[in-house]
């Protein structure tokens, strides 16, 4: 008897060991042709043990869905540009919090030390990253402790970055994507982390792209930086050469970029409707990121508290000292209050912040109704005569004068060089035929209802765009001395300020009444400029599927 379970015990054990193994082999065989991926020997190499995306540092999940984009309550101020439709967002992932100074500053120091402003050619890399510090100053107002301190003091540390244009907000989001990958790569056993710290330099500079496009050329070519791939990982091939020595979008290791949410992404998040939902619709229409129709907490425990940092009346920016005050006059600290649904602070007062989109009155819903977004340029990776990809060096850096007078580098050594899309990428496409889309189907009678007494029946679409975005050219050159010269637009004939280089701002800032902390309100600033209360908190795309929970449908 004892024998007859001991037989069946080894019978047990040898299917289940034989499962184990058709299942291993069945997973590492290929579908396609029967043949083994990862092998030993070389061949197809692919990540087949890869789950899900991970959460990048500072970011949380947003599972995405459908909801009602624009304002529905009354419109006091007759902007006539939220106009309700609606959209549907793929999941991504947001900033808990907004960009704080502290994050800020790691930047900063970063291009100090890689890019020395002492030297000339690269002073103005330096320069150009730094905030606006004088947005702080009123002509009537004592504000210079902020201009003095507000950035680098650490009694602001965890304070909202403010004085950051759109264009200073894009470009730190490539720099965090480039850190964040370095560090992936790191920790995999791709690069050495010591020589990241010691070996970096201007002329060897990181990107992702570059690394995933040129990776022997990454770090200009400087082995002491690159290892040899992960332990084990490493094959070789028929004629004797190496290959998986560097990391590929296989593997799974390289993160998505990091860059600003679009307007529907960050109206969509800031709204935390899943709050109200059942089964496939949503009860009633929010007001705020929180709960309720008021701006002080229901809540028996915090009854009466302010739910955002905002301007309370004239003269009022944060409450009667004490009980029932806000705890802000300008900025406060980030988390100061509690977040929404989707685990996000303050999407609602603090600051206003940056998205990604170029500003339009309206949202041409009629076109797209999925992850709708207005700013595309697409552009293509420049290439060698000897058919590799062009790597910016020191020598190539292109630097651009803003409307302000101030300049900026356009790309970094080592990254890839862009240029614009041609015929080579448009040719017999049915869905974009241009590299800059920014101006794509304006002109439309809706949006252009101020400037309607300006229009004559006669004129094309094209002239009706030309008025309805009429707005002021000034001038920014320089002499042969190189001394800046500035030229101010002085027409008396311009219709509007709405131009390809104003971005929409969402939110509610310390500086605005609650009017404007409704998440479907949209304002415009110029990219190249900054105020004392626009911020931003960046985004990144989901990779994969839409949820993270194996939730089932109910029925």
């Amino acid at each position: 008897m004892k024998n007859i379970v001991t037989v069946k015990g080894l019978l047990v054990v040898t299917i289940a060991l034989a499962a184990i193994s058709c299942k291993n082999s069945s997973s590492n065989s290929s579908k396609a042709t029967g043949w083994e991926i990862n092998s030993k020997e070389g061949g197809f190499q692919y990540n087949t043990q890869y789950k899900e995306q991970e959460t990048a540092p500072g970011l949380v999940f947003i599972e995405g869905g459908t909801y009602t984009k624009g304002q529905v309550q009354d419109d006091v101020m007759h902007d006539w540009n939220n106009t309700p439709t609606q959209q549907h967002v793929q999941s991504f992932y947001m900033d808990e919090t907004e960009v704080t100074n502290i994050m800020y500053l790691e930047y900063l120091d970063y291009i100090k030390r890689i890019f020395p402003p002492s030297e000339d050619g690269f002073r103005a890399i330096y320069n150009g990253a730094l905030p606006d510090t004088l947005v702080w100053r009123n002509r009537l107002g004592f504000n210079e402790v902020m201009t003095d301190n507000y950035l680098r003091h650490p009694a602001y540390a965890d304070y909202p970055v403010v004085g950051v244009s759109w264009i200073q907000a894009t470009e730190f989001a490539k720099w965090r994507t480039d850190r964040v990958n370095e560090h992936n790569l790191a920790e995999a056993g791709y690069l050495d982390k010591k020589a990241l710290r010691s070996e970096v330099t201007a002329s060897s500079n990181f990107s992702t792209d570059a690394y995933i496009n040129a990776p022997e050329q990454t770090f200009a070519g400087n082995e002491e930086i690159k290892k040899t791939g992960r332990k084990g990982a490493v094959r070789t091939d028929a004629d004797g050469n190496e290959t998986n020595i560097y990391a590929t979008r296989e593997t799974g290791i390289l993160s998505p970029a990091y860059r600003l949410p679009t307007e529907t992404e960050w109206e969509y998040a800031a709204l935390g409707m899943s709050e109200l939902r059942e089964y496939n619709a949503y009860r009633g229409r929010k007001k705020y990121p929180w709960d309720g129709k008021y701006t002080r907490s229901e809540k028996r425990r915090s009854l009466g508290d302010q739910m955002a940092n905002f301007k309370q009346g004239k003269g009022d920016y944060g409450g009667i000292a004490g009980w029932s005050d806000d705890n802000a006059d300008i900025t406060a600290k980030v988390k100061s209050y509690r977040p929404n649904d989707f685990g996000l602070y303050d999407m609602a007062g603090n600051v206003a912040e940056w998205v990604a989109d170029v500003y339009r009155p309206i949202v041409d819903d009629d076109f797209n109704d999925f992850n709708y977004y207005r700013g595309n340029v697409y552009t293509k990776n420049a290439i060698n005569e000897d058919g590799t990809v062009k790597i910016v060096t020191t020598d190539d850096i292109v630097y651009d004068t803003l409307s302000n007078g101030r300049v900026v580098a356009r790309n970094l050594p080592g990254d890839i060089l862009q240029v614009p899309i041609d015929e080579n990428e448009t040719y017999l496409r049915s869905n974009f035929d241009a590299s800059d889309n920014r101006d794509f189907r304006d002109g439309d009678k809706r949006s252009s209802r101020y400037y309607a007494d300006s229009f004559d029946e006669d004129e094309s679409e094209d002239e009706q765009t030309e008025k309805m975005y009429h707005s002021p050219k000034n001038t920014i050159t320089r002499d042969s001395s190189g001394k800046i010269i500035r030229e101010y637009d002085k027409s008396n004939n311009k219709t509007s300020m709405i131009s390809d280089e104003v971005r929409v701002y969402k939110g509610g800032s310390w500086k605005d009444r609650e009017y404007w902390l409704d998440p479907a309100q949209r304002r415009y600033f110029p990219q190249d400029m900054a105020t004392d209360y626009i911020g931003f908190r960046c985004a990144m795309s989901r990779v994969g599927s839409k949820t993270k929970s194996s939730a089932k449908m109910r029925h």
